[in-house]
């Protein structure tokens, strides 16, 4: 990028945003005949870890008490987080999943939490989780309206061979009590996934895919006999580990048609959280570029080897290892995360699951306090604007100014989303359907300004049901506080997104504006714009 990595931190932490802005004209062109890709209607998903609080890399130890098995599930913030997106799916797994017991049935062992023990698998003992811990948590789940994918493990039972390589039948019997337990208890389970990260080579430990495609269909066997009173199964999820191209496309000619519903994938395409480059890689439209390939590929193994499933992002952190101190809780780290989201939907990705919703450098939540990070507000933006069918867009804007367009989720219209990665550059953008300019002369400010402080009161804001204004666009434009880009406070149209005094996430007011005015996005800023007289077939 030209700066060495020392002027590109000072760069980056004081940015001079009074500074003289350059002005670039876009035109992007939206393709609203047909959808592209559709995402499921749930596809903000975050993750519940297992890490204990002395997980620690880089002489940092981020998780506290964060995890399955000891997080404050009564904490006030928690429940009203989860509750503010309605449903928000949540996935229950990590690399300790396969040392995970489940205190049921004839487990034969004592249930003890998990030890640092140096040498072994993932650098911890088995650990255990009680009855009376998984009531608690669906209870959370009941309350908030999650929808719940459970990781199960899928080593127990193996056998070390060589290297990070597992065999041996695996042994079901615990989870098979497990299950049962969860369905004699009436819990709400979406989805079971098998084994964590444990495809191709794997991380620490890996399973051929003969015998982990043999053990999938016993997995699939036990849903089948334990939920057979049920109205409805839950789908089976697999590998949940990285894409391996002859590994994925075998496990689905291993497990045969229609058994896997979806097939996880995991992500941590900006490294190591210790990377110095971590900043500088956020903002690099060449490099976010770069996974495109894996979620291009994936979708080609699904269907030509498995059409009958749909891909998933099972676990996506950015930075691995804890993620990044300083960046993955801060503002910057949305230009990644909000491109990600926007990536993967084009490619026909139907869940992104954000590791974590609480632990870690990455957490959406604060470790400690549970106070939303800035990548919370931006996946609740996402998760209420953004309606599950994606649409083309085109155009003369340069890489540097992503463009993502969905049709507008519960409201006729479409939702654009712009993330503007120059550090100088003001866009202002003409927006066209295929087929007509939808916009015209720009107002004058007076008349505008008039027009919206007239009409303010009867616009529905995002979440509270159909916009009575069509002549009005709604803007939601995001920056950091003071310009820094690695603040941990968001600005919403300048306002700081901060929890109220009773400790409830703030409303999320747009910014109403002429509909035929041009849309501006500011230097370094992410902004979703409502377009919602934007009539296209596609959002029909």
């Amino acid at each position: 990028m030209g700066l060495s990595c020392l002027a590109l931190f000072i760069f980056i932490v004081s940015f001079p945003w009074g500074l003289a802005q350059d002005v670039a004209r876009s035109t992007l062109i939206i393709h609203g005949s047909e959808a592209i890709a559709e995402t499921d209607d749930n596809f903000i998903c975050a993750t519940l870890d297992w890490w204990p609080h002395d997980k620690c890399n880089y002489d940092q130890c981020p998780w506290g008490y964060s995890s399955v098995i000891n997080l404050n599930l009564s904490h006030p913030v928690l429940g009203k987080a989860i509750q503010a997106f309605k449903s928000l799916r949540i996935r229950i797994g990590g690399s300790l999943q396969d040392r995970v017991l489940y205190d049921v049935g004839q487990l034969g062992l004592r249930c003890q939490p998990f030890r640092k023990i140096k040498g072994s698998l993932f650098g911890f003992s088995k650990g255990c989780l009680h009855m009376k811990r998984w009531d608690e948590l669906n209870n959370l789940f009941s309350k908030t309206g999650a929808i719940v994918t459970f990781g199960l493990n899928a080593l127990n039972g193996r056998h070390w061979i060589k290297d990070q390589v597992w065999g041996g039948d695996w042994n079901f019997s615990n989870a098979y009590d497990f299950i049962k337990y969860t369905v004699a208890r009436g819990y709400s389970i979406d989805s079971w996934e098998f084994g964590n990260e444990l495809s191709g080579s794997g991380v620490d430990a890996s399973v051929s895919v003969e015998q982990y495609g043999k053990d999938l269909i016993f997995l699939k066997n036990i849903i089948n006999e334990l939920y057979k009173s049920s109205r409805s199964k839950p789908s089976v999820i697999a590998p949940g580990g990285f894409y391996d191209q002859q590994w994925y496309a075998k496990l689905l000619q291993v497990s045969g048609s229609g058994l896997i519903n979806a097939m996880s994938h995991h992500i941590y395409n900006l490294g190591g959280g210790d990377d110095p480059h971590l900043v500088s890689k956020i903002l690099d439209p060449s490099y976010l570029s770069q996974i495109s390939d894996t979620f291009i590929n994936l979708e080609e193994t699904i269907k030509k080897h498995g059409p009958w499933a749909s891909a998933w992002v099972g676990e996506s952190g950015g930075a691995y290892n804890s993620g990044g101190r300083h960046i993955s809780n801060t503002f910057i780290n949305s230009f990644w995360y909000l491109d990600q989201l926007g990536m993967a939907s084009k490619y026909d990705t139907k869940v992104y699951c954000r590791q974590s919703l609480v632990g870690g450098n990455y957490g959406l939540l604060n470790t400690t306090t549970l106070v939303p990070n800035p990548d919370y507000y931006s996946a609740l933006l996402w998760h209420r604007l953004m309606g599950k069918r994606a649409l083309a867009v085109s155009g003369d804007a340069p890489p540097s100014l992503r463009c993502y367009a969905h049709c507008l989720k519960g409201r006729a219209g479409v939702t654009l989303l712009l993330i503007n990665l120059r550090n100088q550059t003001k866009f202002i953008i003409t927006t066209q359907n295929s087929v007509q300019n939808l916009h015209v002369e720009e107002p004058s400010v007076d008349k505008g300004s008039i027009l919206i402080h007239g009409l303010k009161k009867t616009v529905s804001f995002v979440g509270q049901g159909p916009s009575r204004a069509p002549l009005f666009r709604e803007e939601y434009h995001l920056t950091p506080q003071g310009g820094h880009l690695q603040s941990q406070t968001m600005l919403l149209n300048g306002s700081p997104l901060e929890l109220t005094r009773d400790g409830a996430i703030p409303p999320l007011k747009p910014n109403l504006v002429h509909a035929d005015s041009l849309i501006s996005v500011s230097p370094l800023s992410i902004a979703f714009i409502v377009l919602p007289n934007f009539d296209v077939q596609a959002c029909a």
